[in-house]
């Protein structure tokens, strides 16, 4: 039969590895959340909306509009397009309306001013 004693340092070594690779992990993914919002918040209005019309029409680029805009978009209107509905996101402080497909999470189109329906050839 053997004796849990003589286990216990096996049990230690491991429980204080797990501990630090949690911590670490951890520490990590905190530090990478943070690097991306300081480049985030280092870029201009300009070299935001350039990256989401560069992006415009993939998957992603919808959370990139809400990253780089949060808070700061107004819906203007609905319209037929995407896989069913777009919405019109104007940005007051930039002057760019944003036409954005919830269902794909991607940015269709990007114009400059307040622009309540898109041309549906842009919106497709």
């Amino acid at each position: 039969m053997l004796k849990l004693k003589s286990l216990s340092p096996l049990f230690a070594s491991l429980a204080l590895a797990s501990v630090i690779s949690v911590g670490d992990l951890a520490s990590n993914s905190f530090l990478l959340k943070s690097q991306n919002l300081a480049v985030a918040q280092e870029m201009t209005a300009q070299q935001k909306i350039d990256i989401i019309n560069k992006s415009k029409g993939q998957v992603g680029s919808g959370d990139q509009l809400r990253r780089f805009f949060y808070g700061d978009l107004l819906p203007l209107a609905v319209q037929p397009g995407g896989a069913g509905m777009v919405v019109s996101l104007y940005n007051k402080a930039n002057d760019v309306t944003f036409s954005y497909c919830a269902t794909y999470d991607v940015v269709v189109a990007i114009k400059k001013g307040r622009v309540a329906m898109f041309p549906a050839n842009e919106v497709k």
